[in-house]
This record gives structure tokens, sequence and C-alpha cells, in this order.
């Protein structure tokens, strides 16, 4: 592959999948993270009694692990793989909540896509959750942190801020 050449094109430019039938097998790793930014009152409610429509952070917590699993359905060129483990973590902090995701599997190709699909998810399902009390909650800063394994190597994010 030519550096800086897009994969899932082929010469005349149409859309495909990669072929991934020669690549090892191994063990990959994608940690991805984003935060969804909600009202004083939705913190309150989260640290608290809850919202209204229930456990936010469990359901969140599903919806993510489900996200993960269904990549390949969501994002067209993706493959389908293994996942060996999935979890997502939504920690509530004074302007947000916070969601970190890790995806494992043994497989051809990486999981950063499903670890980037389980963040989205799940910060999809905490906006759902709390819209009834906070209309404008705000999706943000949705990213791989790190990955390992595949022949291109490890990853890890430098922050920029």
């Amino acid at each position: 592959m030519a550096e800086g050449r897009l994969t899932h094109v082929d010469a005349s430019g149409a859309a495909r999948m990669v072929d991934v039938s020669a690549k090892d097998v191994t063990a990959r790793t994608a940690t991805a993270s984003g935060r969804v930014l909600v009202s004083s009152e939705v913190i309150e409610l989260l640290r608290g009694a809850g919202v209204p429509k229930g456990d936010t952070l469990a359901v969140a917590r599903l919806a993510g692990i489900m996200g993960a699993k269904q990549t390949p359905s969501l994002i067209p060129l993706c493959h389908p793989l293994a996942l060996s483990a999935v979890s997502v973590d939504l920690v509530v902090t004074d302007l947000a909540v916070e969601i970190r995701a890790i995806v494992r599997t043994t497989d051809r190709t990486g999981v950063e896509m499903e670890a980037l699909t389980a963040v989205s998810v799940a910060a999809l399902t905490v906006v759902d959750m709390v819209k009834a009390v906070d209309k404008a909650a705000v999706i943000t800063d949705i990213q791989v942190e790190t990955k390992t394994g595949g022949k291109s190597g490890d990853f890890v994010r430098v922050s920029r801020r």
C-alpha cells in the first residue's frame, strides 16, 4: 500500500472493502473516549436520585457494548470481527459524563471502529436518557486513545490540550 493512499477505494475511486485475508491473526485492542456535556441539574440527578427515564449509566453501558457488536452493520466497509471483550465505563464529573470503551479481538484487522462506535452509542444513549432534563446536552471529543496489535503497530494519542 502506498503511503497516503486511501485504503477503502479502488483505482477507479469506487468504495470497496479491504481484503484482509493475507493479514496475520493477532491480538488487537483499541481504547476510545468521549464526553457528553450536561447541565448541573443532570449531574446532580446522576449523582443522586437519578434521571426520570432510569439508570442512565447502566443503560448507556449496555448500549455501548451492543453498539460495538453492531459496528459492521452500521459502518458499511467494516469487517465483521469476533470480539473477545468489550468494556464501557462512564464517569460523572462536574461538567460531563466521561465515556471510555476498550475493545479486544484476535483477528486480522483492528477494533478502533468498534471502540469508537461503543463510545458513540453510549453517548447517544446518555443524551436520550437525559433529554427530558437537558435538551442542550452535547456529545464531544470522541476519539481513539490507543490501539495495539497488527502490522502498523501501536498507537497512543498525544494530548494536544
